[in-house]
């Protein structure tokens, strides 16, 4: 028998007054349009439902809306202080000798001269030679093609947040 109850998390979200949840989503995505977005949206019956939306959003966010959550992250190697999940998902970095960590900043530097804002990439999971690599090859796409895999990036990064905030609850 399948249970039809909304999870916990899930309910959690549904149920928070609008500036808390406003604030909560706001945590994982720094965009306003998007925080709208999946506000508007609720309530949710199941993960996969705040998922669709979370996509949809994201793939909908102007150049301004891009810049606007991409300005909530903290460059690669240099995760936010004090900030546990930002700490968290650039693990990868934690390890880093100082010479990976010196080439990052360069290259962290390079990319921001050449599209305006900071170099977005789904740490989790990845290694500081991973993170590295990519920039480096990122560093030649025309400016077009890097506000795509941006926006992807930022789906994906999205997804894990909100599984997150799900998990350890909003409060």
């Amino acid at each position: 028998m399948t249970s039809t109850a909304t999870p916990p998390g899930l309910a959690r979200l549904n149920a928070l007054e609008e500036p808390a949840a406003r604030a909560a989503l706001h945590e994982v995505c720094a965009s306003t349009a998007w925080g709208g977005r999946l506000l508007a949206a609720r309530p949710y019956s199941t993960t996969e439902d705040l998922y669709a939306t979370s996509d949809a959003a994201t793939a909908e966010l102007t150049v301004e809306d891009l810049r606007e959550a991409m300005a909530g992250h903290p460059p690669i190697g240099r995760p936010k202080p004090g900030d546990p999940a930002s700490a968290r998902e650039q693990r990868g970095m934690a390890c880093a000798s100082d010479e990976l960590r010196a080439e990052m900043l360069e290259l962290n530097l390079a990319y921001q001269e050449r599209f305006g804002h900071v170099f977005l990439i789904c740490a989790t999971g990845r290694t500081g030679e991973q993170m590295r690599d990519a920039v480096k090859e990122r560093l030649g796409n025309a400016p077009e093609r890097e506000r795509e895999i941006v926006r992807t990036e930022l789906g994906k990064i999205n997804r894990i947040r909100l599984a997150r905030l799900l998990e350890e609850g909003t409060a």
